[in-house]
């Protein structure tokens, strides 16, 4: 998915959350993002969108205030507030056109371009989107094309060497022959363990371990918000490697 896609798709998924949340209570708990209402959660993902949009709009080189998107804690009583919602994603889209992929903004890792904020609000959206549909019941369904983006963009961040920075405790799931795949028919991923970090590619290299399923299965599994479908191969790794995935 390119630039363009990933500012429309923002767009999108805030409204397809509204749409299928119409009716919702926003009292709802949420249990995939404990402590959180449903309108807890709506308003945190409205607030993602604001302080996204401010980067990107003010070409920002340090850190922003993040209070928006922190402090989840609001009145419940009354319907989704949904204009608001798509407003704020629609800004945030508006936001990253109007300075192009390539604008130099503060971005959190070693990104440096607005394009960052384009991808990981696309995704940002569509796993929250995931987590109103399973508090209220509701089967979550996307587009193939974007949750394998969303699985690419999991693996790359989940990748990154600095995550080792802030807690040395995550290389307990380096070691020699240690490593992870993930399958749903043509389309497949892999974790590789054995070195110095980790590592990720597409394709089937014969993993130590591997899970398989849908492809909304595997993203929600990585994301765990729910359970891998199939699981094969060393247990004993997957569950030592899910205890150190903080990422999402």
């Amino acid at each position: 998915m390119d630039f363009d896609r990933h500012c429309a798709e923002i767009v999108t998924q805030a409204e397809l959350l509204t749409t299928e949340l119409a009716d919702a209570d926003l009292t709802t708990p949420v249990p995939s993002c404990p402590g959180w209402t449903l309108g807890a959660l709506v308003r945190h993902l409205g607030g993602g969108h604001r302080w996204a949009a401010e980067i990107v709009r003010s070409r920002a080189t340090a850190p922003v205030p993040d209070d928006q998107v922190r402090r989840v804690d609001g009145d419940d009583s009354g319907p989704l507030p949904a204009s608001w919602l798509v407003d704020g994603a629609s800004a945030l889209a508006s936001a990253l056109r109007d300075a192009g992929p390539d604008a130099e903004v503060w971005v959190p890792f070693h990104y440096r371009t607005a394009s960052f904020y384009a991808r990981r609000f696309t995704h940002e959206t569509l796993v929250h989107r995931a987590d109103a549909a399973l508090a209220a019941g509701l089967e979550f369904r996307a587009s193939p094309e974007v949750v394998r983006d969303a699985i690419d963009e999991w693996m790359e961040l989940e990748s990154l060497p600095l995550h080792f920075e802030f807690r040395p405790e995550k290389r307990e799931i380096l070691g020699s022959g240690r490593s992870v795949g993930f399958e749903s028919g043509e389309h497949a991923w892999f974790l590789g363990l054995d070195g110095p970090v980790v590592t990720w590619e597409r394709g089937r290299l014969g993993a130590a371990v591997t899970v398989r399923g849908s492809l909304t299965n595997l993203l929600l599994a990585l994301y765990q918000r729910e359970d891998a479908e199939d699981v094969v191969g060393d247990l004993d790794l997957f569950k030592l490697w899910q205890t150190h995935v903080r990422f999402g």
